[in-house]
């Protein structure tokens, strides 16, 4: 069996699972950011939460592996070694989640260097930040690491940069570029691939926890990475939409497409491509709405809000939101975004601000499926989006399945196993134990839809012009976001 493991930004997901892809056990436990502006956590919350799910999960006696993901991309300085005593323990400085967007002068730099746009937001930028900010920082810093990255090495002793597949260059680093940035090349570990071993359990964890022997520690990848594999994402045309504090959206195509507001890298299948865009906050938007209307943050909570917003028509009265609250990644790629309604008047209530956000974030993912379908211009190249298949904490909820189908005019698909990250590591993992010959021919072994949504053809008309409407609302806007951020 196999225990699959991902670190969310505000949740910590476990399960056994058989090779099969059926889950024996799970546990899910919540995570905290820090307070402050600087979108930090305290790596250590990962090493507890871990052993809190081991605890839920029962024995493990019978786990033949453990895969590791994670948020990303989301960088930890650690400044000292593996150790167990009471517990996991591995000191570290406070994580740079990927929130975090203050390494704007850095990422410059390394745009500079890379000749080639790097936002604030990844890897390189917030290392050089500390190198330069936070000197003494730097110099204890052993390692720079990514969150799942940090738990395997305090499982297994060993330092691994996870790389995940060809087209992630500008992302991550090379020698040459750590040269001309100054950056100490022993602080950035080796790289492996998503399916090798990063190391087995430490004895004394294996000991601690009650895991067998020589149980080897398989890299997963970022979180976004395995749940296109655990959503089923596996041909042209598919794609993926994870839900979550943020949304990533990936589409499957046959050859790589460029685009300046998306990514491109190669799929998890081999040998298609990836084209994927990442919007800020999304989730975390619907967050932020429950708290503006005094709703709770028990599931209790979530659910008034959006039987609020279902109480509510179409449009919602004509208010739209921007769902820009940390800034915005793709499409727009722009930092200094932010949130706005449009159409407030007297007539506008709870119903209808809560609707707003969730077709406001409804209309981002069509931002990013729209910009999708015009890369590659008139080449064969071009994708045509055909799905939505949904995964993560809001995949079963009805209401905003049924808007995201409504505004995007595509059928909207609901895997069985929800949480894809799992799935998708438990793929990688049997693959790389031999079960499968490939984590894509385990896929189709494994993932299984459980719920249709179809798009309202009523509505169509009526979310063709918001979302026009979305789209030059920030136009218009976008030079009043630069000059109120200087």
């Amino acid at each position: 069996m196999i225990l699959a493991i991902d670190i969310g930004t505000s949740t910590f997901k476990s399960g056994i699972f058989h090779y099969g892809g059926s889950c024996v056990a799970s546990a899910v436990l919540p995570l905290a950011v820090l307070a402050g502006d600087r979108h930090e956590a305290d790596p250590r919350q990962w090493l507890l939460a871990f052993e809190e799910s081991c605890r839920r999960l029962g024995s493990l006696s019978a786990v033949e592996a453990l895969v590791i993901s994670g948020n990303g991309p989301s960088l930890v300085p650690v400044t000292g070694t593996p150790g167990i005593d009471s517990g996991l323990s591995l000191p570290a400085a406070g994580a740079r989640l990927w929130l975090d967007r203050g390494a704007e002068k850095a990422a410059a730099e390394v745009s500079a260097v890379m000749e080639d746009f790097v936002d604030p937001g990844f890897f390189l930028p917030k290392a050089l930040n500390i190198k330069n900010d936070e000197p003494e920082l730097y110099e204890k810093t052993k390692h720079f690491l990514y969150c799942p990255e940090y738990l395997a090495y305090a499982l297994t002793g060993e330092a691994r940069t996870v790389f995940p597949s060809e087209g992630f260059d500008r992302w991550y680093w090379n020698a040459a570029v750590l040269e001309k940035l100054a950056l100490d090349t022993q602080k950035f570990p080796p790289f492996i691939s998503p399916g090798d071993i990063i190391g087995t359990l430490l004895p004394s964890v294996s000991a601690f926890f009650g895991f067998g022997k020589n149980i080897p520690v398989i890299a997963g990848g970022p979180d976004f990475f395995v749940s296109i594999l655990g959503s089923g994402v596996v041909r042209p045309g598919q794609v993926c939409d994870r839900s979550g504090t943020s949304e990533g959206i990936n589409a499957c195509t046959e050859k790589r497409i460029f685009d300046p507001g998306l990514m491109s890298y190669g799929h998890p299948v081999k040998p298609f491509w990836n084209l994927s865009g990442i919007i800020s906050t999304t989730g975390k938007a619907i967050d932020w709405a429950r708290e503006l209307l005094g709703l709770d943050t028990t599931e209790k909570g979530y659910n008034e809000f959006f039987n609020l917003a279902d109480s509510c028509g179409a449009g919602a009265g004509g208010l739209l939101f921007l769902p820009y609250l940390a800034g915005e990644r793709a499409p727009i790629w722009d930092s200094h975004a932010q949130g706005v309604f449009l159409g407030l008047n007297l007539s506008t209530g709870r119903a209808e601000t809560a609707r707003a956000v969730i077709e406001g974030i409804c209309f981002a993912i069509r931002d990013v499926v729209t910009v999708m379908e015009e890369a590659g211009g008139n080449s064969s190249a071009r994708v045509k989006v055909q799905e939505l298949r949904v995964s993560g904490n809001s995949a079963g909820n009805m209401i905003l399945n049924q808007i995201k189908a409504d505004v995007l005019g595509r059928d909207v698909l609901i895997p069985v196993q929800k949480e894809a990250e799992l799935l998708g590591l438990t793929a990688i993992a049997a693959a790389a134990m031999g079960k499968f010959s490939s984590a894509g021919e385990a896929v189709s072994a494994m993932v299984r839809i459980e719920t249709v949504w179809h798009p309202d053809e009523k509505k169509t008309g009526l979310y063709d012009r918001m979302f026009a409407e979305y789209r030059e609302t920030y136009r218009a806007l976008k030079h009043l976001f630069n000059s109120r951020s200087t």
